[in-house]
């Protein structure tokens, strides 16, 4: 939880307690756990809404695949600019999603689209 410990949070508590003293405590705290709540509902209520827009394909998703920390840069370029060389002896290797989509329209025949005004 964002590196706190528990040594961390105690301290946080009793910095708390020394700099906002008993009697305003109690309504501090409890307007944490109202945030705290709050934060909780909207999280729930927008994964129940992406559920109820996307139907039973929200099931179905990988969401670790989505996980931005999976995206390594220098995998994509090298994948990218290296041509596939394939050795009976290699272990399969994990295809990207952009090798994927560039071997499936190799296969229809189709070229990537290209955006000259984009450049």
């Amino acid at each position: 939880m964002f590196g706190l410990t528990f040594e961390k949070l105690l301290l946080i508590g009793i910095l708390a307690v020394f700099l906002l003293g008993p009697e305003r405590l109690p309504y501090y705290a409890s307007q944490l756990a109202r945030l705290v709540k709050n934060l909780k509902k909207m999280a729930d209520g927008a994964k129940d809404r992406m559920r109820e827009e996307m139907g039973p394909d929200f099931d179905d998703v990988d969401w670790k695949k989505l996980d931005p920390r999976q995206y390594d840069p220098r995998r994509i370029i090298r994948e990218a600019l290296v041509e596939e060389v394939t050795t009976p002896s290699a272990p399969p290797v994990a295809e990207s999603a952009y090798m994927k989509r560039k071997r499936r329209l190799e296969e229809e025949g189709r070229r990537a689209p290209f955006d000259a005004e984009a450049t």
